[in-house]
């Protein structure tokens, strides 16, 4: 069977976690993958299939921009023969970024990483909401089978779009334990870590009300904010802001005191379990599918409370040991070679019902 995934519409550096879902899947299938596969990938992207037989889509105009993102895909949908042709004939189409580019002629699996847009409409502008129900509610309800990285994404899904349940199908993200691992000595600095770019969602002005309160007690604490967008201007007295490197970020897991993670929605989050896996103890917000993902590893707390983000990472701090514990025996079952098998089971049931 011949499966093709399409990655047109990543934006390195820009997609977050969904990037990081993209890339490792591809690499994943090229190592453990039972049937062949096809990238196609932008231009911008070249090395986005990462082991797979990839085509580099050279006239696809990929872009930051929103507007020439959308005219990019408009175009694409108008004149798909040509994007076609490049990926050839496939049994079944994957779109792991969820937005069908180009549209497909085969049966096809859309992976739609959460509903963000519709459990929380303010967070996103109207002209975003038109988008996405436009690409990925349409999308889901028109594929053939539905990936989703979580039982909480699973179950909003169902809701919020009427989709078949027997059609959604759950499969966990991975982690890279090669590059993810703890540290020899297991020695760890005065530091709170929260990997996020500074989206409405990710809850920042609370944790920063919060950690003034921690720090009347623990003064040596420092808080460190990674991701692009942060104005290191606009932040009190020891908070951090910077932009880091893959390698960078594994490196503040194994020597954080703490990573904590207030997001009011995830459709799973990875940081938390990359952090286990570092051997880094976990406060995270009781919130989307971050107790589904985090189970007893994690401390959970309320993330609209101040106080309670506070409490959450005082109560971490004091079960160092046992969390760093707990932690590595649960990021230990996700791995990215258990998600390709997993998608490769979908690709196999769609193959089969459409033959």
């Amino acid at each position: 069977m011949r499966v093709g995934l399409s990655l047109l519409t990543l934006n390195p550096g820009i997609s977050g976690g969904s990037e990081t879902y993209a890339r490792k899947l591809a690499q994943a299938l090229s190592q453990v993958g039972a049937h062949t596969y096809v990238a196609l990938v932008p231009p911008v992207a070249a090395d986005a299939g990462d082991g797979l037989p990839t085509v580099v889509a050279d006239h696809y105009p990929s872009s930051t921009t929103r507007t020439k993102r959308l005219r990019g895909m408009g175009t694409a949908a108008l004149r798909p023969a040509r994007l076609r042709a490049l990926v050839g004939s496939v049994d079944v189409m994957h779109y792991p970024l969820t937005v069908p580019v180009p549209p497909p002629a085969t049966p096809h699996v859309v992976t739609l990483l959460d509903v963000q847009h519709l459990d929380v409409p303010a967070f996103f502008s109207r002209g975003e909401r038109l988008f996405r129900r436009l690409a990925y509610d349409r999308a889901s309800r028109r594929a053939g089978e539905v990936i989703v990285i979580s039982e909480f994404v699973r179950e909003r899904a169902v809701e919020r779009l009427g989709l078949d349940p027997d059609h959604v199908h759950t499969v966990f993200l991975g982690v890279d334990h090669d590059r993810f691992s703890p540290a020899r000595d297991g020695s760890r600095e005065p530091l709170l870590l929260y990997p996020a770019r500074p989206w409405p969602h990710k809850n920042h002005a609370r944790l920063l009300a919060a950690f003034a309160q921690i720090r009347r007690d623990r003064p040596e604490l420092r808080l460190l904010l990674t991701g692009a967008g942060h104005d290191p201007r606009a932040l009190p007295k020891g908070v951090e802001a910077r932009h880091v490197t893959d390698a960078e970020l594994a490196e503040l897991y194994r020597r954080a005191a703490c990573l904590v993670f207030p997001s009011l929605y995830e459709g799973f989050g990875l940081p938390p379990v990359e952090a286990m896996a570092c051997g880094c103890p976990v406060a995270a917000a009781a919130a989307g599918s971050l107790p589904e993902v985090c189970g007893d590893a994690a401390v959970l707390f309320d993330p609209l409370d101040p106080e309670a983000i506070a409490a959450g990472v005082e109560e971490a701090l004091a079960r160092s040991d046992e969390l760093s514990e707990r932690g590595l025996r649960r990021a230990a079952a996700f791995t990215w070679e258990a998600t390709a098998r997993a998608h490769d089971r979908i690709y196999g049931l769609l193959a089969r019902q459409t033959t």
